[in-house]
This record gives C-alpha cells, structure tokens and sequence, in this order.
C-alpha cells in the first residue's frame, strides 16, 4: 500500500491497525519488529510516522501448527539411546518450528525418527529441544528424549561446569589480538529485530566466549578460529566475533558483503564438538560433527587432522 496525504502522521501501528482490521495492534507491533511489514523495503518501529507517498509492504507469515507434525526428514545421528539424542545437524535446518518455518525443521524430522518419544517440557512446539544452533550453523546438538534427560542437559548449559560446546568458525578480516576471552552483555537490537548486540550493562545477559586463531590465510584475508561458549546467547558467536572486528565469512546479518565472492557462501560457523555427562548414568560423553567440506582449506593449512563430510 502507498500513504496517501491525508494519511500522514499518524504513527505506523496505529495506522495499519485501522486499515487491517483483522489484526490486532499488537500482533500488527509483532509484525514490524519481526520485518514482516517494512516501510520502503527497510526496517521500522511501531512508533514511526507514515509519510506521503512511502510504501508499506505487509506479509504474514504462514501460521505455526499448536503441535508439530513427525516428518519423515533424514537425520545424521551421532548417539541415540533411551534418554537422549545426539545428531550432526545440516547447514540450512531450522531447528522447530517457528513464523515463516512451520515445517521441515528438525524437530519434525525427530519426531518421526524418535516416534513421539522426546520431552514434552520445553513446550509442545519445542518438543525434546535444551539448545539450539542458528539455521545456517551445522554440526552437534542434542536432544532430549525424557524429562529427567530435560531437566538434567538444561542445567548443565546453564551452569556450564559439565557442559563444553566447541565451534570452528572463519572470519573475515582476522581477529584482534589472536586469542582472547570476549565478556560483554548482549540483547535484542533495538531497531533490527532480527539482530543482537553487545550493550552497556545492566542491559542484556552476560555473554562469555573463548576463541584462538588456529590459522591465518594472508590472500584473503581470512582466518580459521576455535571458539568455547561459556553462555548461551542468541548468535552469541556471530555478535562477540563481529565486536572483534572480524564477522564470520558467510554472515548474512553481521558479516561483510564485499571481497567475499571467492569465499564460500555459507555462515562459516559449525558446532564442532559438544561434551556433557549422561543424564542418568553420569558418565562422561563428547561427540565431534564430521567438519564440512567448505573449511577445507583452512584445516589444511592449520595441520588439523580432523573427520570431515
């Protein structure tokens, strides 16, 4: 729709909330912080007033069902017995359902394989879900089968003390200095929903990452990095590394546009090893994800023997 004159200034939620009458005012709110609605193709608040001759592009996303449906989705599955689960996600996965991703996500895909058997106390729409990784991310996640395994994997990511999760990650440029412990505090940004940022504290959650430059490839500028998270933020990885001044090659959100066309096109970011103790058993158990094939070159150079896809 375009703004005609005589519908100027008025702020852009109340404005659509008198045009799409089948919308509430705060599920209109939802909408523009998501960037379904977007004014002149870009970003904006609910606060913001309409101006003549600007166009409001309005989507809605398809609904999420109440309950996910199995889905018979192949899975790669590291580890499976009467507790838990433990696969190597693929690149491209959304982890459950969510707007604009109803279906195909891993969570269907474990239904189907698990026939039902996963925890149901993390929600009905999470179902089996303690972490996730980010769509374009690969590599090591785990999921829950019983409400003892539940219960017990969600403490130990929040405590950490048991808990070790391992990332490779390329950026571009390399980071400054070549190994530190970044600690800042991270939150929702505020004009671009779809982002995070490192804030001023008291704002946000703490958000605590090791990362060490394996190798560095001088031709492009590149380097190979091993990250540890000791907190679980939302693209956690992405924002402290982009903080660093090197964002990930392949970041859509935090990451450079230019000079990367040699450079893979994927998120560079893959979940490399997880290490937890058994629920019930108590034993310890780690697990590696064969390494993609598009880190290659950075393996090589670094020395490391590692499996890969």
């Amino acid at each position: 729709m375009v703004i005609r004159v005589e519908q100027a200034a008025a702020r852009l939620d109340a404005f659509l909330a008198s045009v799409l009458t089948d919308l509430s005012r705060s599920r209109i709110q939802s909408l523009i912080r998501d960037q379904f609605i977007t004014v002149d193709d870009s970003p904006a608040k609910p606060r913001d007033p309409v101006k003549p001759g600007q166009s409001i592009r309005v989507m809605l996303p398809e609904a999420v069902p109440d309950e996910p449906r199995p889905e018979m989705i192949p899975l790669v599955v590291l580890h499976e017995d009467d507790d838990l689960i433990v696969v190597d996600k693929a690149a491209g996965m959304v982890v459950h359902p969510a707007p604009g991703n109803p279906y195909c996500t891993l969570v269907n895909a474990l239904l189907h394989h698990c026939g039902g058997r996963l925890s149901s106390l993390g929600g009905a729409g999470r179902p089996g879900i303690v972490h996730r990784l980010d769509k374009d991310t690969s590599g090591c996640l785990v999921a829950a089968k019983t409400d003892r395994a539940y219960e017990s994997l969600v403490a130990q990511f929040a405590g950490r003390s048991t808990m070790e999760k391992h990332y490779l990650a390329v950026t571009r440029p390399v980071p400054r200095p070549h190994q530190q412990t970044v600690f800042t505090h991270i939150a929702r940004h505020p004009v671009n929903r779809q982002k995070m940022a490192v804030v001023d504290p008291p704002n946000g959650k703490p958000a605590i990452t090791d990362y060490e430059v394996l190798c560095i490839d001088d031709a492009n500028d590149t380097a190979l990095v091993l990250c540890r998270l000791h907190t679980g933020r939302t693209h956690q990885i992405r924002v402290h590394l982009r903080h660093q001044g090197a964002p990930l090659v392949g970041d859509p959100i935090y990451g450079r546009s230019s000079g990367e066309a040699s450079l893979p096109g994927r998120l560079m970011l893959h979940a490399w090893r997880l290490a937890f103790e058994h629920p019930r058993k108590g034993e310890r158990m780690a697990f590696e994800s064969p390494v993609p094939a598009e880190f290659r070159p950075w393996l090589e150079r670094a020395g490391l023997e590692v499996a890969m896809r």
